[in-house]
């Protein structure tokens, strides 16, 4: 157990003191050096060795002053000799030295001076003897007090994954599998873990590995079964005779090493790969992504893209601070200068618990673990603020967090398992941040407490029998997404046990299964806070109208959001999912939060909401359902032409030109052939419309009779039963929608990067497919608005969308669009001029691409300036005033919908809640 540090600074008073005249090398070099070890309450004999043999790189032999292997390299000198050579000198040994062996910390002296090099942070500091006890912490990795900044792209996550991996797969072949598999890597990652911050002795572990199992390693799968025991087992309670290096090893409970194991396997190379796991320097490791990590370990297929799906800790954070931390903060800020409120506020730290029903490997948990015994120290730095330099004991802080406040659900064993061992590994790097902020080493073994993590599917267990809901404070996580199109059969089961009482619940994400569940609990006690991260798909389209009002009826209040954002993730090929994060509760609260993302990768910035709505913007809490005909008087919208002819009347130029050498007389009925993609992008397709042709010319076209054959066979091979009857009719489509004058075209999705969608007239020489919608009937001034801020400020905050890109509709978007109320000729003039305006910038780029047009960076100036005049024609038509901004567009949209709809609200109980904001 470390000393104390103001022990350590005393000794080391006395050591400067002593060795103050010594000046030679040769004589005293030794006897300074185990002294020095000495200071730190530590014997050199037990972690390091003087004259370690090694070839250097000119290809000579040489022998390092000191090697205390993976930690430390000390090159000693006489008084007054030159240090940057003795630091080369050291550098020259490193070819020499095994991968494991290496030293994180150069040391090199001359008795009078001191400088001490760290090679992974590259940093480099020097002192005089004298003044050894002032830098005394620079060495708090000899005394076992050394704290870790970690980086959640630190290299040796990745490195301790992959070693681990190729354990695991080695112990996988010779079969060792299956739970045992799971424990015995726990228990080893434990192991690992303990050895490199203080649960052990620095190296204890691998210096046990490498000095009592044999080379060929037939031995080591015995010695680690008899250590697991050992570490199960109290001192007093162990046998008498048992092997020394054994019996150093500290008492660990907790559960983990009980469960008795078959003995596993392993041969030389096996034992190699552990000792090359044991060469990480383990400490650097974040239990926040130790789980995650980890729980790939098991599959090779996820080592591929480790951590694709781990939520980094920057993600975590804007979870859990305006979830509790915030507040718990400025509460602290509060009364940290009054000493009674301060201890109160203490003690309901301690009180605080944490669900997480879908914890995985516990990401979450371990992070506001951490916060919350961060937070606990800055408590006891108010409530003894002169115990930095005194020598109280620091079980008198009475320190009160401890990880059996935390609760979680996981379906898969090993990542349960993970999660409960990571809050014990942030639990004890936590004490040691107190150890090292005090001065006095506080661990907390044997482990007496636990974090209740259960191996459960979080849908069908009730969660009043893991935590009461009286005594839980908050439920957090990051549920599961999965689209309602791709879930499994069980899943879709889970789903409907969960939403059993709601209508169209089959088109719900499953994350949402987990909202239902929390509210239902925190029906028992309305002080419960919840968050949780969740596909942005629940805030639009369809989803919010199935969802939101079965939440509404049961009391929910959103508290805070995060608007859409893209997800990082922990890996080197990183996945791409854009997310929000919701915050609600069955009480409400002055204090609403909105953060807002100006694109999906931007940085958040914070907006103060009167109210948050499902579409999560500051507006009456309302919900947009599907409509069959628009919600104003403007022409109605349908989709395009939907052949079901698998290709066969499709065709690119070359394929067309290619039909028409051999059937020259289908000229006439080849038409230009516009999908979104089509038209966004500029590029030509063709469709052979068979549908007005006569009997007697078709005789005439044998080529056009094959294609006429191949869909009538594709219809008739048909699952479905209105497909096969479409092949009486070949030559027609399923769905048919060709205006005979111009007409307006939207594209059903396109890019989020965009400002505006764009939106054309396209004339009735083309047929569109079913992926663009089409009004026939739209005018300028329908275009105008369409193409304006207000209408794309609707579509960002209602549509559905496809990962990020806009997913346009009829029913959601375009129906329930309200249109400006009692606009002036004046003002529908003022769009229609507008809106010609920017139809004429476009065409001034008559070789450009819609794509090109409108991409943020390539846009032309004309077409800037033309959109802002229209951008204000619109805002002019639909209010006086001006708007600030797209939020302001968005709330003065909701308003007016409201009031449109509003004579028939009470009719069809569309907001299906008592005291909406009206």
């Amino acid at each position: 157990m470390p000393i104390s540090w103001n022990e350590i600074k005393d000794r080391a008073l006395k050591f400067s003191h002593e060795w103050a005249d010594e000046a030679s090398e040769d004589a005293e070099a030794k006897s300074f050096w185990d002294d020095f070890f000495t200071v730190f309450g530590v014997s050199r004999r037990r972690v390091a060795t003087f004259e370690q043999p090694v070839r250097k790189s000119d290809g000579h032999g040489g022998f390092i002053d000191l090697l205390w292997k993976g930690i430390l390299l000390v090159e000693h000198k006489s008084r007054g000799k030159d240090l940057d050579r003795a630091y080369q000198q050291a550098k020259d040994y490193f070819p020499g030295i095994k991968d494991r062996d290496l030293p994180r910390y150069i040391l090199v002296s001359d008795f009078a001076r001191f400088r001490l090099y760290d090679l992974e942070e590259d940093t480099e500091h020097e002192f005089t003897l004298e003044y050894l006890y002032k830098n005394i912490r620079l060495f708090g990795f000899v005394a076992g007090y050394q704290t870790t900044s970690f980086k959640e792209q630190d290299p040796v996550n990745i490195k301790a994954a992959e070693r681990m991996g190729k354990l695991h797969d080695k112990l996988k072949a010779i079969g060792y599998e299956g739970h045992e598999l799971e424990v015995y890597l726990v228990r080893l990652l434990f192991c690992l873990f303990a050895d490199d911050t203080s649960i052990f002795e620095r190296r204890q572990f691998q210096d046990f590995i490498e000095q009592r199992t044999a080379e060929d390693g037939q031995d080591l799968a015995q010695w680690l079964g008899n250590l697991f025991e050992v570490l199960n087992r109290p001192g007093d309670k162990r046998l008498k005779t048992l092997d020394e290096q054994l019996a150093a090893f500290p008492y660990v409970n907790g559960s983990l090493f009980a469960e008795h194991l078959h003995t596993a396997a392993f041969d030389r190379g096996m034992r190699d790969m552990l000792l090359e796991c044991c060469a990480l320097d383990w400490s650097r490791i974040s239990p926040a992504i130790f789980g995650a990590l980890f729980q790939s370990v098991m599959d090779q297929q996820k080592r591929r893209n480790l951590g694709a799906h781990y939520t980094t800790e920057k993600n975590i954070l804007k979870l859990i601070g305006p979830l509790f931390l915030d507040d718990l903060w400025e509460e602290f800020e509060r009364v940290k200068n009054q000493r009674k409120k301060l201890s109160e506020f203490h003690q309901r730290l301690a009180r605080l618990k944490f669900l997480d029903p879908a914890c995985g490997c516990g990401n979450f948990l371990v992070i506001a673990y951490r916060e919350l015994r961060a937070l606990e120290l800055e408590v006891l730095r108010s409530l003894y603020p002169d115990t930095r330099e005194a020598s109280l004991d620091v079980a008198e802080f009475n320190i009160l967090c401890d990880v059996d406040q935390f609760y979680g659900i996981e379906l898969e064993e090993f990542p349960a398992q993970i999660a409960q061992t990571a809050l014990w590994l942030m639990d004890h790097q936590m004490n040691l941040r107190v150890s090292e902020e005090f001065g006095q080493y506080f661990s907390r073994l044997p482990l007496t407490k636990s974090a209740a993590i259960i191996h459960s599917n979080a849908l069908q267990r009730d969660w009043r029998d893991i935590v009461p809901p009286q005594e839980l404070s908050y439920i957090l996580g990051n549920p599961p997404f999965g689209g309602a199109k791709y879930i499994n059969d069980a899943q879709r089961a889970d789903m409907a046990a969960v939403f059993f009482d709601v209508s169209s619940a089959g088109l719900l994400d499953f994350v949402t299964a987990w909202y239902r569940k929390a509210v239902d609990f925190m029906t028992d006690n309305p002080a419960i806070k919840s968050a949780f991260v969740s596909t942005n798909s629940i805030t639009q389209g369809e989803q919010v109208g199935v969802l939101w009002p079965d939440l509404f009826r049961r009391g929910i209040n959103i508290h805070f959001a995060h608007r859409t954002f893209q997800w990082s993730s922990e890996a080197r090929g990183k996945a791409a999912v854009h997310c929000v994060i919701i915050g609600f509760a069955l009480h409400d609260t002055a204090d609403k939060r909105i953060f807002d993302y100006e694109t999906p990768q931007a940085e958040a910035h914070e907006i103060k909401a009167k109210n948050i709505n499902p579409y999560l913007v500051d507006a009456p809490d309302l919900v947009i359902y599907r409509r069959s005909t628009p919600l104003c008087a403007v022409p109605e919208i349908g989709i395009g032409n939907k052949p079901i002819d698998g290709g066969n009347y499709l065709f690119n130029q070359q394929e067309r030109d290619e039909f028409l050498q051999k059937e020259p007389a289908a000229a006439p009925y080849f038409r230009r052939w516009i999908g979104a993609d089509e038209f966004l992008n500029g590029y030509e397709r063709w469709c052979l419309w068979l549908g007005d042709c006569s009997p007697n010319v078709l005789k005439q076209m044998p080529e056009a009779r094959k294609r006429i054959e191949a869909v009538q066979r594709f219809r008739l091979s048909s699952k479905s039963a209105p497909t096969r009857k479409l092949a009486a009719t070949p030559t027609r489509f399923h769905v048919e929608n060709m205006p005979t004058s111009n007409f307006l075209l939207i594209p059903k999705v396109s890019s989020e990067r965009r400002s505006y969608i764009p939106i054309g007239f396209v004339g009735p020489d083309t047929l569109c497919s079913d992926l663009v919608f089409i009004s026939r009937d739209a005018t300028h001034y329908h275009f105008g608005i369409l193409s304006s801020a207000m209408h794309m400020a609707w579509v960002r905050s209602v549509c559905g969308r496809l990962k990020s890109d806009y997913r346009y509709s009829a029913g959601i978007v375009y129906n329930n669009f309200p249109w400006p109320q009692a606009i002036t000729e004046k003002q529908k003039q003022a769009v229609e001029e507008t809106a010609q305006a920017v139809l004429d910038a476009r065409a001034q780029y008559p070789e450009s691409s819609f794509a090109a047009l409108y991409d943020s960076l390539t846009t032309p100036p004309e077409l800037v300036r033309a959109h802002r005049k229209l951008d204000a024609a619109v805002d002019a038509a639909y209010a006086r005033r001006k708007f600030s901004g797209d939020r302001d567009r968005v709330a003065f949209l909701f308003e007016l919908y409201q009031q449109i709809v509003s004579p028939l609200s009470a009719k069809k109980n569309i907001h299906r809640r008592s005291g909406v904001k009206r």
